[in-house]
C-alpha cells in the first residue's frame, strides 16, 4: 500500500459549463491550465446534472488536458466515473457517502476532498482521513446566489485552525480576496490556496484570470513564510 498523496496544488478550479461565456467549457479548462507551472492548480469536473456517460465522456476529454498540464484531476462525488476515467481523485460533498466507504474504493493512490462548510466539518474530516477540504462560503459566491451567510477571513482562520489538513477557501474568491486570507500571523490559521469557479469560469479570459490569482497566491505564499 502506498502512502497518501500529497496535496501540493494551490489553486483549485471547480467546472460549471453554464457560467462560461462562450459555453466552451474544454477550451476554458486547457486556457486557463496553460498559464499553471505543473502542478501548482487541480481541477475538478462538477457537473451535476450530466448523464453518467455524457459525464464519462467530458472527463475523458478533461484527463488529457490535465495529464497534458499536469495537473490532478478530481471528479466531484461520482467514484465511478473517476475510476473509469483514470482521474486522480475524487471530492466529496458534504452529504455524500464519506470518506472512509471512498477510500475502501479508490485505495490510497488518490485523493479524497471533502466540502466543509464550519470549522467542526474540518476537523470531522481530518478524522475521517480526507486529503484536503474546500471551506466556505468565505464570500457570497460569484458564480451563483449565496446559500448561506459568508464567514468571512476570521472563520476562514478558525476553520484552518481545526484540521490537520489543507483547507481551500471557496466563494467570492478574487484576486484581492486572495491576499486578504493570506494575513493571518499564524500559519495554522492561513488556508493552503483557494478554490474558484466564477472568477475563472466566468471571465473573458479563463487563462488571465488563472494566472492572476496564481500570482496572488505565489505572492500571499511567499510573504507568509
Amino acid at each position: 500500500m502506498s502512502s497518501r498523496p500529497r496535496v501540493g496544488f494551490r489553486l483549485y478550479l471547480i467546472t460549471d459549463r453554464h457560467v462560461v461565456r462562450n459555453g466552451d467549457l474544454i477550451g476554458a479548462c486547457e486556457a486557463a491550465l496553460s498559464v499553471a507551472p505543473p502542478g501548482s492548480v487541480a481541477l475538478q469536473l462538477r457537473e451535476k446534472d450530466l448523464p453518467a456517460r455524457d459525464l464519462y465522456q467530458l472527463a475523458l476529454r478533461l484527463r488529457e488536458i490535465c495529464t497534458r498540464a499536469d495537473a490532478p484531476l478530481i471528479v466531484n462525488d461520482r467514484i465511478d466515473v473517476a475510476i473509469a476515467a483514470g482521474a486522480d481523485g475524487v471530492h466529496l460533498p458534504f452529504d455524500s457517502i464519506g470518506v472512509s466507504m471512498a477510500r475502501k474504493l479508490l485505495g490510497f493512490d488518490r485523493v479524497i476532498g471533502v466540502s466543509s462548510h464550519s470549522p467542526p466539518d474540518v476537523a470531522g474530516a481530518t478524522r475521517e482521513g480526507a486529503d484536503f477540504v474546500v471551506f466556505g462560503p468565505v464570500f457570497d459566491p460569484l458564480s451563483k446566489p449565496a446559500r448561506k451567510p459568508p464567514w468571512g477571513p476570521s472563520g476562514l482562520r478558525s476553520a484552518c485552525a481545526a484540521g490537520a489538513i489543507p483547507v481551500f477557501a471557496l466563494g467570492g474568491i478574487t484576486v484581492d480576496r486572495t491576499r486578504e486570507l493570506f494575513a493571518s500571523p499564524q500559519p495554522a490559521a492561513r488556508p493552503a490556496g483557494v478554490a474558484s469557479i466564477g472568477a475563472v469560469f466566468s471571465a473573458d479570459s479563463p487563462a488571465v484570470s488563472t494566472a492572476a490569482l496564481l500570482q496572488a497566491l505565489d505572492g500571499s505564499l511567499a510573504g507568509s513564510r
